[in-house]
C-alpha cells in the first residue's frame, strides 16, 4: 500500500519542481501546469497546496533564503582570517548558485519583480543581509591590517557582491559552460589584491623602478 505524503513534504517537492522547471524555460514562462508534470500531480494538485501563483513564488524565496541563510551562517562562523570568509562566502554562494541555476533567472527577471512585489522585497533583503556578512568580514580585515585602512568596507561589499552577480548572469547566459565556483575564485582574488595594504618597500621600489 502506498504511503501517503505529507503536506510539507509535497510542498516541498512542488517548490523543488519550480526551481527546476525554471532553471530550464524561465521564471517568466513557469506554469503550474509544467510543475504540476514535473511533480506527478494534476493542476488541482498543486493549487491545493498553493492556491495562487503568487504564493508559489512567495515558497520558493522562502526556501532559496533559507537555504542561503544556512550556508552563510556556517561561512561567517568558520575560524581563520576575515578575507577567508569573504572567500568562503563567495564560494557558498557561487556554490548554491550552481546546484539551483534558476535562481540568476529569478534574481534578474524585470517582469516577475514588476508582478510580485513581496518577491521582490524578499530577494533584496537577502542581497542585503550578505552584503551585512561581506562588510563586516572586509572591515575585520581592514582592522587586522590584511586590507587597507582606507578602504570603505561597504563600498567594498558591493564590489564583491557585484562580481558574483556579473559572474552568474555570464554563466547563465554562456549556457553554464564553465565553472562558477572556480571562476569565481580566481576574480575574487583579483579584487582581494586591490584591497590589500600595499608595502610601503613595494610601493618604494615600484617608484624607483
Amino acid at each position: 500500500m502506498r504511503t501517503r505524503k505529507s503536506a510539507e513534504i509535497r510542498k516541498s517537492e512542488i517548490i523543488e519542481a519550480a526551481l527546476r522547471v525554471a532553471g530550464k524555460v524561465g521564471p517568466d514562462r513557469l506554469t503550474t501546469a509544467a510543475v504540476a508534470s514535473a511533480v506527478g500531480l494534476t493542476q488541482p494538485g498543486v493549487f491545493r497546496h498553493f492556491p495562487k501563483k503568487q504564493g508559489l513564488w512567495d515558497a520558493v524565496a522562502d526556501y532559496i533564503g533559507k537555504r542561503m541563510e544556512a550556508g552563510w551562517a556556517e561561512s561567517a562562523q568558520r575560524s581563520g582570517a576575515p578575507a577567508d570568509r569573504v572567500r568562503s562566502l563567495v564560494a557558498t554562494q557561487l556554490r548554491l548558485i550552481q546546484s539551483t541555476p534558476a535562481i540568476p533567472a529569478i534574481l534578474f527577471s524585470r517582469e516577475l519583480h514588476s508582478r510580485n512585489a513581496t518577491l521582490r522585497k524578499a530577494l533584496f533583503g537577502l542581497m542585503t543581509r550578505l552584503h551585512g556578512l561581506i562588510a563586516r568580514s572586509i572591515a575585520e580585515a581592514c582592522g587586522t591590517g590584511e586590507f587597507r585602512d582606507d578602504l570603505d568596507p561597504d563600498d567594498a561589499a558591493f564590489l564583491v557582491i557585484g562580481l558574483v552577480q556579473g559572474l552568474a548572469l555570464r554563466w547563465s547566459l554562456s549556457g553554464r559552460t564553465f565553472g562558477l565556483v572556480e571562476e569565481g575564485s580566481r576574480l575574487l582574488e583579483l579584487q582581494i589584491c586591490g584591497f590589500a595594504r600595499t608595502p610601503v618597500t613595494e610601493t618604494r621600489e615600484r617608484r624607483l623602478a
